[in-house]
Formats: structure tokens, C-alpha cells, sequence
């Protein structure tokens, strides 16, 4: 149904090697189930080695629920290297404890499965994160689409201080 492979987006991606239907579950992120408090500090380790040096990394930790995080990063989950856009063919349902990437439309064979990765807005750490999906929705920014509201209002008042 899929395979991976080095990807225009970042770094190596998932692709469909057959016809995907609308509404099918396509692969679950595995990985360590962890608590938030554990979750948080790797994610924060792993971050502070990527940011600002030349190399490019990911964190893979994903939520799971309140209390649990999956740490996705060992090399046996391929539902890593699916990469995020603001125009996703793909989304997150999380239930019974397992988190899986399902389609929200048709997929070709061929095309990249993608998913929004739904940061939060956060006006002091956006930039951190830059967006590189390519689709003409694209803001620029991995920011969760229920933000973008919150991001463009964010962008004008920038815009406003700038022209005063």
C-alpha cells in the first residue's frame, strides 16, 4: 500500500505504492509509550540538537492522550517520515490507545502521504518550525489549520507595528 522513500518535502517521505481510497486506514505510528513529562523532555532534547545548526532533525515524540506520548523515533516505525502539509491527503485518528494515519481523500499511486501535524500557535516559537509542503495553502509555517485564524491575526498586527 506504501513505501518509503527520500521525499521533496523533507528528508524521506511515505508514499503510496497502489490506489488508496478515501476513509481507509493506511499505517499506525508506533513506537515507546511514554508519560508527557518523559515525552516533553526528549522532545525538548531533540529539538535543542536540530535548532540552529545546519543538520535537520525531527522529534517524533506524538501524543497519545493526557497522560501518554508515543515516542515514535526507532527506525521500525515508517509512520515517521510521512510529512506534514497544509493541504493533507491524510489525518491522525487516535483511538484504543493506537495512533493511525487514515486517508481524507483518493490518493494516486505515486503521491506523498501527508497529514497536518497540528502545532499549536505559539507566537514565540513559530518560526522554529518552517513549512516546506509546497501546496498552494501553505502559510509558511507548521501551525495546526485551526490556528491559521490565530496566526494571520498575529501576522497583521506585525504588519500594522511595521508601517506605523
Amino acid at each position: 500500500m506504501w513505501i518509503v522513500k527520500k521525499s521533496k518535502v523533507h528528508g524521506h517521505g511515505v508514499f503510496a505504492n497502489s490506489k488508496i481510497s478515501k476513509s481507509e486506514k493506511i499505517i499506525e505510528y508506533i513506537g515507546e509509550k511514554i508519560s508527557k513529562k518523559e515525552g516533553d523532555k526528549r522532545s525538548n532534547a531533540r529539538l535543542t540538537k536540530y535548532l540552529g545548526s545546519k543538520k535537520t532533525g525531527s522529534v517524533y515524540i506524538f501524543e497519545l492522550d493526557k497522560k501518554y506520548d508515543i515516542d515514535g523515533s526507532p527506525l521500525y516505525n515508517k509512520a515517521r517520515y510521512i510529512n506534514h502539509s497544509c493541504d493533507p491527503n491524510c489525518e491522525v485518528e487516535i483511538s484504543n490507545g493506537r495512533i493511525w494515519i487514515s486517508s481524507i481523500k483518493n490518493i494516486k499511486k505515486g503521491e506523498e502521504l501527508t497529514y497536518d501535524y497540528g502545532y499549536e500557535f505559539d507566537s514565540d516559537d513559530y518560526k522554529d518550525h518552517v513549512c516546506k509542503c509546497g501546496s498552494k495553502k501553505c502559510i509558511g509555517y507548521i501551525i495546526s489549520s485551526d490556528d491559521w485564524p490565530k496566526f494571520g491575526k498575529f501576522i497583521n498586527r506585525l504588519i500594522k507595528k511595521r508601517n506605523k
